[in-house]
């Protein structure tokens, strides 16, 4: 397997890569804005290190990420309802398959040799459409910005979300609880089909779309050209619509990560 892999920070520096010899770990922490919630970082240190153990050997990939979030939470002492987050994309290779894992909304694109491009996401927390996710977007969209009352209606938000989190007819994402594991979406692909993947935090992914740039243009950038892709995609933020104008979104400024595999 072979990787190639850029991160652009932005203030919250809650996104996560983890490698082994066969298997990509990519997490998103969720950013924290009330103030009085922890923030996610040391979760997503602790959950890559756990997962990182347990990923590249085992049988059953949900099982893996629900044991790593239950040795997560007990290593941190955490309480489900009031613990940080975390997406999770994993992509392992094994001598005969390409095995796919996400959980919230980072996301996996999957190149096959037949020149199709395959997008694995997990969109159930923007499917429950939240009448606060609602009202922050429009407001963003007749340029409003990113005011006091924009960041008040992310707090409504995030308490919104948080009594939906990990539940049936909700969403789900590794927090403290393992069960949530059991809801991961995963796919395999026979590895000879598979000519490159991706993987990418919504950071990153979000942004390509309003650059033009396809995945396949992505899976043939090497690192240092990655780099300078997120920095595009930091530029555009600032320059082009720093008030989230036409691309509404929760911060002006996202972590961003993307790692391309070739199996």
């Amino acid at each position: 397997m072979i990787t190639r892999s850029a991160q652009l920070a932005a203030r919250s520096d809650e996104d996560r890569v983890t490698t082994t010899d066969n298997t990509v770990i990519v997490l998103d922490g969720a950013t924290a804005h009330d103030p009085t919630r922890p923030q996610a970082g040391k979760y997503v240190d602790e959950l890559g290190k756990q997962l990182r153990q347990r990923v590249p050997s085992s049988d059953d990939l949900r099982a893996a990420v629900a044991q790593s979030i239950s040795a997560t939470s007990e290593q941190l002492s955490l309480t489900p309802g009031s613990s940080p987050s975390s997406t999770v994309a994993i992509v392992r290779v094994t001598a005969d398959t390409v095995d796919l894992l996400v959980l919230g909304d980072s996301a996996v694109i999957v190149g096959t040799v037949d020149g199709n491009e395959h997008v694995h996401t997990d969109d159930r927390l923007a499917s429950i459409d939240l009448p606060e996710s609602r009202a922050y977007r429009e407001r963003l969209s007749t340029g409003a910005g990113y005011d006091d009352e924009h960041r008040e209606l992310l707090k409504e938000l995030q308490r919104a979300e948080g009594r939906q989190r990990n539940q049936p007819g909700g969403f789900w994402i590794a927090e403290a609880d393992p069960t949530a594991a059991t809801h991961a979406l995963t796919s395999s692909y026979d590895r000879t089909e598979v000519a490159w993947a991706v993987a990418a935090t919504d950071g990153a992914f979000d942004l390509l779309p309003p650059l033009g740039i396809s995945w396949h243009t992505v899976a043939d950038m090497t690192s240092p050209e990655l780099h300078e892709l997120l920095r595009r995609c930091h530029a555009w933020e600032a320059e082009t619509d720093p008030e989230g104008r036409a691309l509404p979104r929760a911060k002006r400024h996202d972590d961003k990560s993307v790692v391309v595999i070739y199996p």
